[in-house]
């Protein structure tokens, strides 16, 4: 059934959004045109193009808002004043949580970057490099100060990213592992693939009532 937005336009842009997200995960970016997702949101076609003049700007917009989303909860998660140790769980955590709780959003991010122009693909990728940047500080400064055993930081770095964000193709949350669960096993294994020093720093159990209490929030 077609889903009515209000005649607010904040209601209405994110109404189309959310709409956006959901047909482009299911069906993907050339599969949905701008009249199919008019009539998912319950609007006139030539509506959504006074939010979004073209569909790459949609795209766009949603990429966009996914990573500066995603930026923002690492900074809101962040533990002030704690070491590299403490630090990466935290930023494992909400990695986690974070992708899982924006499935389909995540799935857009990821699948369609080949939809962008050059110019908007780049910006994207600005974005995703600030934001591992910070994954790449936290395991540089665990390898200066003796915590994490890591060679070479950003390929490290990025196979952390990568192994984190597939939870979404596989996590149900009807099934046998809760958020917790898979973080905390994610954790562990994220511990062992930099080597870290056993002890540390990583105040396991405050970071996790942290996160516990942030996927609440979400």
């Amino acid at each position: 059934m077609a889903r009515t937005a209000g005649s607010d336009g904040e209601r209405t842009q994110a109404a189309i959004r959310e709409a956006a997200v959901d047909l482009i995960a299911r069906y993907g970016y050339e599969a949905v045109s701008m009249r199919r997702l008019a009539g998912e949101v319950g609007v006139q076609a030539a509506a959504l193009y006074r939010y979004f003049p073209t569909k790459e700007d949609l795209l766009f917009s949603l990429m966009r808002a996914h990573m500066e989303a995603l930026a923002e909860s690492w900074q809101a998660a962040r533990p002030v004043g704690a070491g590299p140790a403490r630090e990466l769980a935290a930023f494992v955590r909400n990695h986690i949580g974070f992708h899982i709780a924006r499935r389909h959003s995540t799935h857009v991010s990821n699948m369609e970057l080949r939809a962008l122009s050059h110019e908007r693909l780049s910006a994207i990728l600005r974005l995703r490099g600030a934001y591992e940047k910070e994954l790449r500080r936290i395991l540089r400064a665990g390898a200066e100060n003796g915590d994490f055993a890591v060679g070479d930081v950003a390929l490290t770095a990025m196979a952390i990213i990568q192994m984190m964000t597939g939870v979404i193709v596989w996590f149900r949350p009807d099934e046998r592992l809760s958020v917790d669960e898979v973080a905390d096993t994610y954790h562990d294994m994220t511990m062992r693939l930099v080597g870290a020093r056993p002890g540390g720093d990583d105040k396991r159990e405050d970071v996790h009532v942290r996160s516990r209490d942030e996927l609440r929030a979400w």
